[in-house]
C-alpha cells in the first residue's frame, strides 16, 4: 500500500501564562492510502492539535508532516468536528453540496451529488429542510455528507459522534462503516471510546498524556462488514482489554498532571 499521510517527528509548542507548553514530541505516524486509522488517548494529549495540524488550520512548530495527494482535482482533506458546523441559513441540501459550489460545480452537478449523498446517509426527504428543524444527530449525517461529497482525498474526524446520544451513535457508527466499506478513504478518526475505535479502525493508534507521541499501535484484525453485533465477539472484547491496559496509566497520568497546582 501507498502511504497517503506522513508525520515524522512532529514537535508543537504553545506559548502560554507559565511558559512554553508542548502539545506534541516526537510523533511520528504514517497512514496507507486506504487506511481507517482512529487515534486513541486522554484528554489533553494532543489528539486534536495533530488533526488540525493536518488539516492545515495550525502549523506545526517543527518536523515534517505531509499528506501524498494522488489527484490535484480533489481537495486535500475535509475535517469533521464533533460541532455541527453546517450553516444554519442554509437548507440541507445547500450545505452537503457547499464544498462542490466552492470548487465550481455547476449547480445540476452539485445538486446531483449531493442528493446521492443525502440518499446514502438516509436524508434525502430532509434535503430542504433547515438545520433548526432536524434532530442533532441528522445535522451530523449532513456535516459527515458534506464532507464525503467534496471527495476529499483523506477524512479527518474529531469526535464527530461525541455529542449524540447512545442509540444514535450507535446507528451512526454502523454508517460510517458502512460508507468506509463502500468508498475506502483515508480515515483519521479522534475518539475517546475504545468501542468506537475498535468498531471502525483498520488500526488503534494510542497516545501518551502530554507531551503527546505515539505509545503503542494495535491492528484490528476483525472481519468486516462490522455492526454492533461485532462488540460482542470474544475477539473484539480481548483487542478491547489490551487497548485498556496500554491506555490506562496514561489516562492516570494526565489526571494527576491536571490536580497539580500551577506556579
Amino acid at each position: 500500500m501507498s502511504k497517503k499521510i506522513i508525520a515524522r517527528d512532529v514537535l508543537k509548542q504553545f506559548p502560554s501564562a507559565n511558559g512554553v507548553v508542548t502539545a506534541l514530541y516526537d510523533f511520528t505516524l504514517e497512514i496507507d492510502d486506504g487506511e481507517f486509522v482512529c487515534i486513541v488517548g486522554p484528554s489533553g494529549c494532543g489528539k486534536s492539535t495533530f488533526l488540525r495540524i493536518l488539516a492545515g488550520l495550525i502549523p506545526q512548530t517543527s518536523g515534517q508532516v505531509e499528506i501524498v495527494a494522488s489527484d490535484t482535482d480533489k481537495p486535500p482533506n475535509n475535517v469533521v468536528f464533533q460541532e455541527y458546523a453546517i450553516f444554519p441559513w442554509k437548507t440541507v441540501i445547500d450545505n452537503v453540496a457547499f464544498g462542490l459550489q466552492m470548487r465550481g460545480f455547476s449547480k445540476k452537478e452539485r445538486y446531483s451529488i449531493a442528493m446521492d449523498w443525502l440518499e446514502r446517509v438516509g436524508l434525502r426527504k430532509f434535503a430542504q429542510y433547515y438545520p433548526s428543524q432536524i434532530s442533532g444527530g441528522m445535522k451530523q449525517r449532513v456535516s459527515i455528507a458534506r464532507a464525503l461529497a467534496n471527495d476529499p482525498e483523506v477524512l479527518l474526524m474529531d469526535e464527530p459522534l461525541g455529542a449524540l446520544d447512545a442509540q444514535t451513535r450507535a446507528i451512526l457508527q454502523e454508517e460510517l462503516v458502512r460508507i468506509w466499506e463502500e468508498n475506502q478513504k483515508t480515515v483519521v478518526y479522534i475518539t475517546h471510546s475504545i468501542d468506537e475505535a475498535i468498531l471502525l479502525g483498520s488500526r488503534v493508534v494510542i497516545m501518551t498524556a502530554q507531551p503527546g507521541t505515539i505509545k503503542e499501535e494495535f491492528a484490528v484484525n476483525l472481519p468486516r462488514p462490522r455492526t454492533i453485533e461485532t462488540t460482542s465477539l470474544p475477539e473484539f472484547a480481548e483487542l478491547k482489554g489490551h487497548i485498556w491496559r496500554t491506555l490506562r496509566d496514561e489516562v492516570v497520568k494526565a489526571m494527576e498532571s491536571q490536580n497539580e497546582p500551577t506556579t
